[in-house]
């Protein structure tokens, strides 16, 4: 029987606030009800969509043990209430789980297997630090399939700054001082509210509370104070805690469904999935993975990247995005480039980031209908990178 693919849209999406790992406002929170708490809002934002017409759950982990394993999509859609019926799964790669999750599913969607799914991600980095539990085939150092350092994502942004000496640890450092003033300015202008979920977390101290904002960022940052924090991974180097993403705790959840399923519901359709594309690179500079990724989807798309009118780029650290921009000829402080800050300033609970990229590209998409395309683009760990190109459905003609 031939098939006609369908245009997929990025109905709405929601997170958890992010929280600072190890002490931070979800120490005692458990990872799956911070999925439950996205899904469950998602489903309330969109009364139009019928739980039973949702026909998958795709969520990622990165660390799929505790209450990060047990099939995570399915687990988490049973808990949050969603009929039997509907199915779910787990999903991991890396950091880029969350956009693996949108991208697989959509993929679904568009060949018509699927009307709606639920896709997103969660990593709680307090209960699961990176690197838990696994156990790392010997055959990579032994045969030297990939360096040491590739191992330690500290290690691989030193190793791209020596491939990229143009990119000092001052340079880095304003990146850094100018993420954390755009979040601050965001929040000033109530930019990045609408995304969030109110979530209720505990402590056997505190009682019950609710966490509301964001709680890795450091408004006031300034070059000068990020210009006196250490190197922990190489002596006199040049990533430190400040020009870096933090070790974070967060959930996010968005609903993707064919465009013509979106109409018929009465759903909002923010923006249209034009294509995606994934890219390996050498583990030990995984942070340059959206390079070959993003010239990949644009040579099949027949896109120049002066067409790409915002670009939401995760910044694990700022030596990758700076790399990102050098190799296309972007200024560091483009106005294309994260206009409401990044994950220096917001956080990056791994495998849940992917869809926050898009949540924020989906609303800077409502303010500036002169925009037609934007980028979602990340590295990931391992040595890849993804991106994923989307069109403005508020686009009006003519401009970017």
């Amino acid at each position: 029987m031939p098939r006609t693919a369908r245009e997929v849209v990025f109905v709405d999406g929601a997170r958890t606030p992010f929280g600072k790992a190890g002490k931070g406002q979800y120490s005692e929170t458990r990872a799956d009800d911070m999925v439950v708490r996205v899904i469950r809002e998602l489903l309330r934002r969109n009364p139009a969509l019928p739980p039973e017409r949702v026909d998958e759950v795709a969520i990622a982990a990165t660390t799929q043990i505790g209450d990060q394993g047990l099939t995570i999509g399915r687990s988490a859609a049973l808990l949050a209430g969603l009929p039997r019926s509907v199915p779910g799964y787990a999903i991991d790669r890396m950091c880029a789980g969350a956009m693996t999750a949108l991208t697989t599913t959509s993929a679904s969607i568009s060949f018509g297997a699927y009307d709606v799914a639920i896709a997103g991600g969660v990593e709680h980095m307090g209960r699961h630090p990176m690197g838990e539990g696994i156990d790392p085939n010997p055959r990579f150092l032994a045969e030297k399939l990939v360096d040491p350092s590739a191992l330690v994502m500290g290690n691989t942004a030193e190793n791209l700054h020596d491939r990229f000496p143009s990119i000092t640890r001052q340079r880095a450092d304003a990146y850094a001082a100018h993420s954390q003033e755009k979040v601050a300015k965001a929040y000033a202008d109530g930019k990045l509210q609408p995304d969030l979920v109110a979530t209720a977390v505990r402590s056997a101290e505190r009682g019950y509370g609710l966490a509301t904002v964001d709680e890795p960022p450091r408004p006031g940052t300034t070059v000068g104070d990020l210009a006196g924090l250490k190197t922990p991974f190489r002596p006199h180097g040049n990533v430190t805690a400040g020009n870096a993403a933090g070790l974070n705790d967060g959930a996010t959840g968005a609903i993707v469904a064919a465009e013509d399923v979106a109409a018929e519901l009465g759903l909002s359709a923010k923006m249209r999935l034009v294509d995606f594309s994934f890219a390996g690179v050498e583990p030990e500079v995984m942070g340059v993975g959206p390079v070959p990724a993003t010239e990949r989807l644009l040579r099949r798309t027949g896109l120049t990247m002066d067409q790409i009118g915002l670009i939401e780029i995760n910044e694990a650290f700022a030596v990758q995005v700076l790399a990102f921009l050098e190799h296309f000829d972007i200024a560091d402080d483009d106005h294309r480039v994260n206009p409401w800050g990044g994950a220096i300033a917001l956080g990056h609970p791994l495998a849940s980031s992917g869809v926050r990229l898009m949540m924020q590209l989906s609303r800077q998409f409502e303010e500036r209908p002169d925009v037609r395309y934007g980028i979602t683009t990340m590295c990931v760990g391992l040595g890849m990178g993804g991106t994923v190109l989307w069109e403005n459905t508020a686009w009006q003609g003519e401009a970017k």
